[in-house]
This record gives structure tokens, C-alpha cells and sequence, in this order.
């Protein structure tokens, strides 16, 4: 046997090897028999594999680790049912700018278009909602791919990449060539700001009375969070954020106030759409915070920052736009500091914040869901990771915990994916293992993943897992009170057979030895979630409140920020 031959090893073992040269520590996998020789090469490698209860847990969790980290997640599923279950979690991934390296095992490439067993073409299933996907069809490309996989994943606008390998590729052998650096001629991340639009800019804003920066997911991704204070305090500039940009800018600052949008504050919605200047940072104008762009901050002009120039126009005309890494623009606007008083400008957020603040009315002996969320709060000083799934408690824990930090709350901004908590927050937690993680779901988000209790148990992972129970699917429960006269469409999850709210969480939380307990009078609260928190380890809190509450203020679906309802 010549050297070279004794050197040769397989495409699959070639594949992990890649992943530890790429900094990789945890994969969350399931395997499957197109992925099994992935998971064989696994196990000589010291990269900790996590196994999922379903792929789309695994695609979630993944996603959680990048967004509690930074780092790229990865994650890995079988061909076929395993690869399309983990479609969810990189569309979650695509539409948040979460960087994601997807894995699959596909089909041997003498079978790829031959309809054969558990084969599905999930490069073409997956092309509008990644970053780039690769079929690898030689083992020699395999260090190149997954390379570029992880440059593309984690460099200007973040996102995932999906690579397809086919198993006889897994099994073919060569001598790995490893690249030393990775360029990609037709791929640019990083961009030189132009100096006469930022100077410009910077102009506009110091001759600006009424400013206002809306701050988004890009300020957290460049890690532009100091970069932001300063800029905001210098200039003395209020802040509204997203609610990917939540974090980005202390909730507690005199300067903040909070985050914009259909569930967003009455202050930010007001000095949104009527400040004189709009600077909106690494933000992308969505739907859910403009309504119909015709009537979002008409008499403002606009300057936006943002790493990719696809976002310009695409929903609002800027009057300035800036192609460039939005701490770079704002580490040179912070070289000329220049503040002005604006007092008209702060009498009059000053009176919307008193006349419009976050609020609700409390019961002498009901549980609101805000008031869980503002326990929370208080009992975990507000040092908590937050993990929302989606729907009503999603409003509640975005505008009821005050956010000092980025990748302090993560959610599901623009798929709004249920199911996206428990996972996420298992993510999370993995790669946050001394920080308190806080998964706050609803009865209807929780049961779409409740499967990852088996994993967190095995796993020995550490998440709070709080469900708000309201035995409805709140939000659309909601908008049927709101805008259907309340005629129940399919939204009740309750069973009225039975006399006791259904499912019983707590006995499935402990049919996979998680500890739990309930809820039900507004006296147990804080002792029950102190219980929580002072436990080893996991523990599900299955809180009853009644279904009676509305996510308050709240934007009607095609109205302005005028149309707000506050009651």
C-alpha cells in the first residue's frame, strides 16, 4: 500500500474534519441511513453531537445557539422526510439573518433524479430561503464546500447555507486538500463605506430637530451595541428598535423607547412616523413595523445603513442610503460627537410616554399573563435569556421584560414560526450553560416541539420552560374577538370533556423526568417561579390564565400608526 492510499479517508470523515477546522462544537443531528456515515465519522470526533427529537427541532436549535452566540450553528438530518424537516428551521434562519450550515445525506448521485427511496431535491426545495446551497458530486470538493459554506453563513448579511451530501460521495476516499483561505470572486461581504454619504448624513442629523434612530437585527449581527449607546448619547437621539433590534440598545435607558410596530409602544410609534429624521441602522423596513409604507414617516427624511443593498427601496425610498457594516458608519459618526438639546422634540415624547405607557390592570386573584412575564423579570433581576414561542406570549415577554443586551431575546421576527421556543431556548442554553434561559410559550407553541423535552432531559440541558396556558391560540383568538365578532375558527385547544385544562403539561413534563408544577392562583406566582428558577437543571411551570387579555397597543392589519388601539 502506497502512502497516499494509507492517508485516503472517506468523504464523511472528510466532512467532520471540516466542521472542527471551521471552529464547530456542537452539531445537533438525527441521523437517517443516508446520513449514518456522517454520524459513524462523528464519533471519533470531539464535537459534541446533540440528537434532536425531530429534525426540526434540530434545525431550531441550531439556529439558537448562532443567535444566543453569533457563531455559526450547524445542524444535520437523513435524506428525503429528515432533510424537508428541517425546512421550517432554515427559513426561520433565511428570514432572521441567523447564520446556519444545514447538512443533509442525500441519495447516491447514480439515483439523484430517479424517484428512489427517501429522495427529495432539497436544493430546489431550499433555494428562495438560503444564502447559497451546494450538492457536492466529488469527494475532492468537499473542504472547498463546506469552507465556503461557513465563509458565505457568517460574513456580511448573515444566513444559512444548506450543503447536500450524496452517500457514495460520504463513502468515496481521497487525500484531503484543505484550503488555507477562502475567497469567492463573485461575493463581496464587506464594503467600503462611502465617505460623502456618511459625512452627508452626519449632517443631516446634527441640523435635525426632531431625530429618531430605528435600530434593527443588523446593530446585534455586527455587534454595533456600544457603538449605538455612544452615537445616542452623544447626539442625544431617542431609540426605537424591532424586535430583532431588541437588545441592541438598553430598554432602560432614558433614551429608549422600546420597540415599534403593530404590538410596539404608542412612544415609538409616534416618534417613528413623526420625527423630522428617520436613521434607520441595519433595519429593513418589514411589514409589521411600516403598515403600508405610504403612511409610515411621511414628513421624515430617511437615511439607511445596511451591509446588503437589496434591502434599499425595496419598501421605503431613503433619501440617503449607506452600503457598509453599520458599526463602521456609526464608529465614524462617534469621531464628531455633536449634541443638541431638542427639548420640543423630548417634551413631546415625554407626554406620550406618560399618557401611553405599557400597562395592564391587575385582578385580586386572576393571573395576567403580563404580570407572569413581569415576575420573571423580577426574580431573575433582568439578567435573563429569553426565549418567546409565537403568538400573544411572544408580545407579552417583548414588552414586559426590559432588555438590557443584545442576544438577550430571541425570537422568531419575521416567519413567525410556533414551535420555535423550546428548541431555541434549548439552543440557547447550550451555548449559554451559565446563564438562566427563560422559555416563555403558549399552550398551542409549546405543543409543536414538546418532543424536545426528551432531548433537553438526556442532554442534561438546563431551560426554564414557562407556558402561559390560556387553552386558546391566542393571537388568532385575538383578531376573532377584534376583527370577526368573535366567532371561533378552530381556536379553542381546551377539551370540554374533561373538568381540567387539557393537555396536562406537567405529567408529560414528567413522563420525560423533568420536574413541574402549576398554577393556578395569583398568590402562588412568585413562589412557584422562584421554584423554577432555584432548580437543578430543567423545569416546566404550567401558569392557567384565563383567556380574557388582548396584546395591547396593536396596529389593525392595514392601518397607520393613527389606527393604534390602546384598549
Amino acid at each position: 500500500m502506497s502512502g497516499k492510499d494509507k492517508n485516503m479517508i472517506k468523504g464523511s470523515e472528510i466532512a467532520i474534519k471540516c466542521l472542527e477546522r471551521a471552529g464547530v462544537e456542537t452539531i445537533f443531528a438525527y441521523p437517517g441511513g443516508a446520513s449514518m456515515e456522517l454520524h459513524q465519522a462523528l464519533l471519533k470526533s470531539p464535537i459534541r453531537t446533540i440528537l434532536p427529537r425531530h429534525e426540526q427541532g434540530g434545525a431550531l436549535a441550531a439556529a439558537g445557539y448562532a443567535r444566543a452566540t453569533g457563531k455559526t450553528g450547524v445542524c444535520m438530518a437523513t435524506s428525503g422526510p429528515g432533510a424537508t424537516n428541517l425546512v421550517t428551521g432554515i427559513a426561520d434562519a433565511y428570514m432572521d439573518s441567523i447564520p446556519l450550515v444545514a447538512i443533509t445525506g442525500q441519495v447516491p448521485s447514480t439515483l439523484i433524479g430517479k424517484t428512489a427511496f427517501q429522495e427529495t431535491d432539497i436544493i430546489g426545495i431550499t433555494r428562495p430561503i438560503v444564502k447559497h446551497s451546494y450538492l457536492v458530486l466529488d469527494v475532492e470538493d468537499i473542504p472547498a464546500v463546506f469552507a465556503e459554506a461557513f465563509y458565505l453563513a457568517n460574513s456580511g448579511r448573515p444566513g444559512p447555507v444548506v450543503i447536500d451530501l450524496p452517500k457514495n460521495v460520504q463513502q468515496a476516499k481521497t487525500v484531503p486538500k484543505f484550503p488555507r483561505q477562502t475567497a469567492i470572486r463573485s461575493y463581496q461581504p464587506d464594503h467600503k463605506m462611502d465617505a460623502d454619504a456618511v459625512k452627508a448624513a452626519h449632517e443631516l442629523i446634527n441640523s435635525s430637530m426632531k431625530p429618531c434612530i430605528y435600530a434593527g437585527g443588523g446593530i446585534i449581527a455586527s455587534g454595533a451595541a456600544q457603538s449605538l449607546r455612544k452615537f445616542a448619547e452623544s447626539h442625544n437621539i431617542p431609540v426605537v428598535t424591532t424586535l430583532m433590534g431588541v437588545g441592541a440598545f438598553p430598554e432602560t435607558h432614558e433614551l429608549s423607547l422600546k420597540w415599534l410596530g403593530m404590538h410596539g409602544t404608542v412612544p415609538a410609534n409616534n416618534a417613528a412616523n413623526e420625527c423630522d429624521l428617520l436613521i434607520t441602522l441595519g433595519a429593513r423596513f418589514d411589514d409589521r413595523v411600516t403598515g403600508p409604507t405610504g403612511t409610515f414617516a411621511t414628513s421624515a427624511r430617511i437615511i439607511h445603513v445596511d451591509i446588503d443593498h437589496s434591502e434599499f427601496n425595496k419598501n421605503k425610498k431613503a433619501d440617503i442610503a449607506i452600503l457598509a457594516n453599520v458599526k463602521d458608519v456609526l464608529d465614524e459618526w462617534n469621531k464628531k460627537p455633536e449634541s443638541h438639546p431638542r427639548r420640543e422634540w423630548f417634551e413631546q415624547i415625554e407626554e406620550w410616554k406618560k399618557r401611553y405607557p405599557l400597562s395592564y390592570e391587575e385582578h385580586t386573584d386572576k393571573i395576567l399573563p403580563q404580570e407572569v412575564v413581569r415576575t420573571i423579570y423580577r426574580e431573575t433581576g433582568g439578567e435573563a435569556v429569553i426565549v418567546p414561542g409565537v403568538g400573544q406570549h411572544q408580545m407579552w415577554a417583548g414588552q414586559f421584560y426590559d432588555y438590557t443586551f443584545p442576544r438577550q431575546f430571541l425570537t422568531s421576527g419575521g416567519l413567525g414560526a410556533m414551535g420555535f421556543g423550546l428548541p431555541t431556548a434549548m439552543g440557547a442554553k447550550v451555548a449559554l450553560p451559565e446563564r438562566v434561559v427563560v422559555n416563555i410559550d403558549g399552550d398551542g407553541s409549546a405543543q409543536m416541539n414538546i418532543q424536545e423535552l426528551g432531548t433537553i432531559h438526556n442532554e442534561d440541558i438546563g431551560v426554564k420552560i414557562v407556558i402561559l396556558n390560556n387553552q386558546h391560540l391566542g393571537m388568532v383568538a385575538q383578531w376573532e374577538d377584534r376583527f370577526y365578532g368573535s366567532s371561533r375558527g378552530n381556536t379553542e385547544l381546551g377539551n370540554k370533556r374533561i373538568d381540567r385544562p387539557y393537555p396536562d403539561f406537567v405529567t408529560i413534563a414528567k413522563g420525560y423526568r423533568i420536574p413541574g408544577c402549576e398554577v393556578y392562583g395569583k398568590k402562588e406566582l412568585r413562589d412557584a417561579v422562584r421554584e423554577m428558577l432555584d432548580s437543578d437543571g430543567a423545569f416546566l411551570l404550567d401558569v392557567h390564565v384565563e383567556y380574557q387579555e388582548h396584546v395591547l397597543p396593536m396596529i389593525p392589519p392595514g392601518g397607520s400608526y393613527k389606527d393604534i388601539l390602546v384598549k
